[in-house]
């Protein structure tokens, strides 16, 4: 089977941990995604780069792939098996679905709030990328799962 997993950062390690458990012999891929809208902050490029350092948009793009790269070298050593690895730069969300074109799996994580259950654990990236995934998708709680009692009550009856 041809797996395909998303790399990203706080959630990877439990990520490679669901490919270690559950797809033993499968044909993997490592994805991560390098965002540069995500590196620095808005206004960043004016603070904190020291006088007269002006911090372009390459810059940034430029910094989120070497994160990738070093977030895909990190997933690789606990896989510790061969797979394929590739950085994808674009917004995860929409960068994500595209590269799962040819998987028949996807793994990946929760990366909202993941101290309850309910729609909130899943982070915009993660809901955007379900919602469009050309393929099965495994989705796993990166921590420990929270307790039942953690899900919302029900509304209250209309009058």
């Amino acid at each position: 089977m041809r797996v395909t997993a998303w790399i990203a950062p706080g959630t990877w390690p439990a990520v490679v941990d669901a490919l270690l458990d559950h797809h033993d012999g499968d044909e993997i891929t490592l994805i991560a995604a390098a965002d540069g809208t995500e590196v620095m902050p808005p206004g960043m490029n004016r603070a904190l780069m020291g006088r007269g350092r002006h911090w372009s948009t390459d810059d940034s793009w430029r910094m989120a792939e070497v994160g990738a790269e070093d977030l895909l070298r990190k997933a690789s050593l606990r896989l510790g098996t061969e797979a394929a690895t590739r950085v994808v730069v674009g917004h995860a969300e929409q960068a994500i679905p595209r590269a799962a074109d040819e998987a028949e799996w996807l793994v990946m994580a929760r990366d909202g709030d993941r101290s309850r259950l309910g729609p909130r654990s899943l982070g915009r990236a993660a809901r955007f990328i379900i919602d469009h995934a050309p393929c099965t998708v495994e989705l796993i709680w990166p921590e420990q799962t929270p307790r039942l009692d953690t899900i919302p009550a029900p509304p209250a009856p209309l009058p």
